[in-house]
């Protein structure tokens, strides 16, 4: 198969607008949509990063090497690190840099330390080697918090996403760079130069150009999915509370209700705080949504993972408890009304004994609906 210089130098002129073109989008997300500005910020300045170290690798033996060899790798490892934290922040809502910029300066360091003569092995190997760890890293990460959150909402928008697909083109990054490391043992006096024009350069480039798309278009997805879930919690809980709203509840009621006849059975729990009509008249009605939040925060210590906890209107509030009976509901309510007396409520230097009163019950076979 034969090759041309004009083949490889047009791929990566594409790999390097792309990764611009991508920058101004993820611009575009942070700072005009305001959509999870961090991680955007972070993917904008990973494909900056990326099209900047690409340039200069383009520009070797036209600018001089001091500003060519040395920044170009580092800023490669660099887009590494940044696309590896903003995949953390999208996927688990944290921020992961440290780990990456411990290995940036590691590799930056032993750059440095390294000739920039000869056939550049070396150079290639820890490049590649730092690219691909930290790619890897990062879909170790996304993968472990889809997997999470997609076990601990059921029925969401999470549920449907495919953990190993969102996070494939993390992997396959990897392995490309683990592919262009392999490859300066066996070819090692062209391969650290993307421009020379051989077999594995195409191949290598073309996985690029296929990959930055991908991996943009899978990141844009995620952001796209979180701001889905954000919309579907705002419609699914009460906003005072953060509990469930009534209509949520009703939802789960009735689907708790749908597996008893499969023998999984459940119970409740209602709570109805005491005096709320009199605390609001004498208080004024912002203690009062004040004494319904600490309420909440005060019972929520109690509720499982698996149980929902729902407003159901007003100071009533009910908790559902899957695989639970009434016995274990008794005991779970006088948890609940032992935490929330102990805990006395104090608003504008006045305070008020915030009580609630309980009721349980144990749904059975002869219950024609919840």
């Amino acid at each position: 198969m034969t090759v041309t210089l004009a083949q490889t130098q047009t791929l990566l002129a594409s790999v390097i607008f792309m990764a611009f073109t991508a920058t101004v989008v993820w611009l575009g997300l942070a700072l005009v949509a305001r959509i999870t500005p961090r991680a955007c910020l972070a993917m904008a300045s990973a494909n900056a990063a990326a099209a900047a170290s690409l340039a200069l690798h383009a520009l070797r033996g036209v600018l001089p090497d001091a500003l060519t060899y040395w920044p170009g790798d580092v800023l490669s490892v660099v887009s590494f690190a940044l696309l590896a934290a903003a995949v953390a922040d999208i996927t688990a809502r944290h921020l992961a840099w440290q780990g990456g910029a411990v290995i940036v300066v590691a590799v930056a360091l032993l750059l440095a330390a390294l000739p920039y003569e000869g056939d550049l092995r070396w150079q290639s190997r820890i490049v590649a080697v730092g690219g691909a760890g930290l790619t890897l890293m990062g879909g170790l990460i996304a993968r472990r918090a889809l997997l999470v959150r997609r076990a601990g909402q059921p029925g969401t928008t999470d549920r449907r996403l495919h953990p190993l697909l969102l996070t494939l083109p993390l992997f396959l990054i990897a392995l490309l760079l683990a592919a262009r490391g392999v490859e300066t043992f066996i070819n090692p006096g062209s391969t650290p130069d993307m421009r020379v024009p051989t077999v594995f350069n195409l191949v290598f480039l073309w996985g690029a150009v296929f990959l930055t798309l991908l991996q943009n278009a899978t990141l844009a997805f995620l952001v796209l999915m979180r701001l889905i879930l954000r919309i579907e919690r705002l419609l699914q809980r009460d906003p005072l509370t953060d509990t469930l709203n009534r209509r949520a509840f009703d939802a789960a009621l009735a689907e708790a209700h749908a597996w008893l006849a499969r023998g999984r059975g459940y119970a409740l729990v209602m709570i109805d705080m005491d005096r709320f009509k009199q605390l609001n008249d004498t208080l004024g009605h912002a203690a009062g949504d004040a004494a319904l939040r600490q309420m909440v925060q005060e019972l929520r210590p109690c509720v499982r993972e698996v149980d929902r906890f729902g407003r159901l209107g007003g100071e009533e509030f009910c908790l559902l408890l899957p695989d639970t009976d009434v016995a274990g509901a008794a005991l779970l309510a006088e948890r609940m009304r032992s935490n929330l007396a102990e805990m006395p409520f104090a608003v504008n230097g006045k305070t008020w004994p915030l009580t609630a009163s309980f009721g349980i019950a144990e749904a059975t076979l002869a219950d024609a609906s919840a």
